[in-house]
Order: structure tokens, then C-alpha cells, then sequence
């Protein structure tokens, strides 16, 4: 190992990651294998908070991101180190430095922890909420007719709407991210007399779509919104938390496997996360 390599290892050059980032940074999420793409890290580095290790000659060799979720929640997420700077302390230090930030604002962190990540995360206090599982498709599924209501596209003039229904159900203020996850890819809305019953988005990633959010007020409405949104075929994720057993059982029965467990976790208690409630599918780990 040269001098100027050691100097990085053992005194980190620790730097905020900016939009500009956004291709080098993919390089760490590549490697690990994770499925967000570039505009996803320049959507997250606009919106959010970012602290990297930057080696000078190298690049990015570790990575950890904050967005904000409203006034009392953040999510920490992209918590990443190249395979090679591993074991090294980077991504704790890293992680602390952002839920530091994440308090001193006088807000909650939240996360989703790979089964890997969470012994990480237990030590520093944060606690379990509820279990989820990512489910992969490699077929379309059926269509999950439903008499509950109507479904259609997802339009810019609804955004408003939708907003304001899913925050009373997520407890999240994410219109940022619904308005980036609208513009990625076709979305659904479901209407019953009216009124916003349901709905669901999604956006392509490096590997496979994902689908997700998607709120809804039954399970029924909920599976016709997923029926709707994979029913074009190709590998397909979506994040179901485990108290859904209607959903994930119809997945399973539908060819859909189950690749990795997550768990959602604060520091702190935050109003309306202990459990999914009418929150069906996640917007994937990175954007709570």
C-alpha cells in the first residue's frame, strides 16, 4: 500500500456527494448489486443529505444519504462501502454522522436494513418496526379484477390529491418523491364514488422494475393495483411488508419469489410507522 493510499484509509477524506455524483456513485451500488440507477442517485443527492469517503486517485469509496420525509422523519439509506474498504469503520462513521444530522434537526432516522445491516444498526439504538420482503416476478401476472373500484392513469393534476392520501397513511410528506417516481414511470390511481381509493408507482432500475409505492384502502384494491402495474411482464420487484399475507401469498401463487428480507427500523418512535397498515408495497429501501 503506497503512503497516499494509507493516508486516505486511516484519515478518510470525508466530503458531501452532490447531483454531479450521481454516475461515479452508481459504482458502489453496482457493485453490491443493488438496482438503483443514476437517476435515482441524482434524484436522492438533490433531495437529500450525503456524506462520502472520497479518495483522491480512486473516488467514492463510501457513501451514506439522508432525505427528508417531513418535518419529524428522515430516512437513512445508501449506506454503502466498495468491497475493498470494508471492515474499516467507513460506513458506521458514516451512518452516525447522518443520524446526528438526522437529531440535531429534532427528527426520527429511519431505515430498512438488510438482513446484513441490521446487527449494524441494533448497537446504536434503533429498533425493529415490522418485517418486509422483496418479492421478485419474472412474469406478468394476472389480472386481479376488482368491483371495488375503477382504476386509470396516474395525471400530473392529480398529484395534489394523491399526496395528501398517502400522507395520511404513511405518515410520510413525500410529494417530492411521488412527483420523481410519477415522472419515471406510468402510474395508477383507484376512485370509488369519486374519491382516491388507491394507488400505485413505480420506476425502472439497473437490473428490474420496481413497483412500488402502493397505498390502497383493501387488499383486494391493493392487488388489482399490482396485477395492473406488472401485468407488462419482465423482472419485476416489489417490497411487501410481511403483515400483508393476502398479497404475498397471491404473489407466491403467481410464480413470485421471495429473494431477500428487510426490516424497517427508527431511532425513536415516529407516529404511524409501528406497522404497514394500508401501506402495501414500499418505495424501495432507498426512498422509505
Amino acid at each position: 500500500m503506497g503512503a497516499t493510499e494509507a493516508a486516505s484509509v486511516t484519515q478518510p477524506l470525508v466530503r458531501p456527494m452532490q447531483p454531479a455524483d450521481a454516475d461515479a456513485a452508481l459504482a458502489l451500488s453496482q457493485e453490491a448489486g443493488w438496482n438503483q440507477t443514476a437517476h435515482d442517485w441524482r434524484f436522492m443527492l438533490g433531495e437529500g443529505r450525503a456524506l462520502g469517503v472520497y479518495e483522491p486517485g480512486r473516488g467514492w469509496v463510501a457513501s451514506s444519504l439522508v432525505v427528508p420525509l417531513g418535518p419529524g422523519l428522515s430516512w437513512i439509506s445508501m449506506v454503502l462501502v466498495a468491497r475493498d474498504r470494508r471492515r474499516r469503520g467507513l460506513g458506521t462513521m458514516l451512518l452516525e454522522r447522518g443520524v446526528a444530522t438526522v437529531q440535531a434537526a429534532e427528527a426520527v432516522p429511519g431505515l430498512d436494513a438488510t438482513e446484513l445491516g441490521r446487527p449494524v444498526y441494533l448497537p446504536l439504538g434503533f429498533e425493529d418496526r415490522y418485517p418486509i420482503s422483496r418479492w421478485v416476478l419474472d412474469a406478468p401476472l394476472p389480472r386481479a379484477e376488482t368491483a371495488e373500484c375503477t382504476i386509470r392513469e396516474l395525471t400530473a393534476a392529480d398529484m395534489r390529491t394523491i399526496a395528501a392520501f398517502d400522507e395520511t397513511r404513511s405518515r410520510m410528506h413525500r410529494s417530492h418523491v411521488l412527483a420523481y417516481l410519477r415522472d419515471r414511470a406510468p402510474a395508477l390511481i383507484a376512485e370509488r364514488g369519486g374519491s382516491v381509493v388507491g394507488y400505485a408507482m413505480g420506476r425502472p432500475g439497473r437490473t428490474a422494475a420496481q413497483v412500488g409505492p402502493v397505498v390502497a384502502e383493501t387488499p383486494e384494491i391493493a392487488r388489482a393495483l399490482v396485477a395492473r402495474m406488472a401485468e407488462g411482464g419482465g423482472r419485476t420487484l416489489i417490497d411487501v411488508p410481511d403483515a400483508h399475507v393476502g398479497l404475498a401469498g397471491w404473489l407466491a401463487q403467481h410464480g413470485a419469489t421471495r429473494e431477500r428480507g428487510y426490516t424497517r427500523m427508527t431511532l425513536g418512535r415516529f407516529p404511524g410507522l409501528d406497522e404497514p397498515g394500508k401501506v402495501y408495497a414500499l418505495a424501495g429501501p432507498e426512498l422509505g
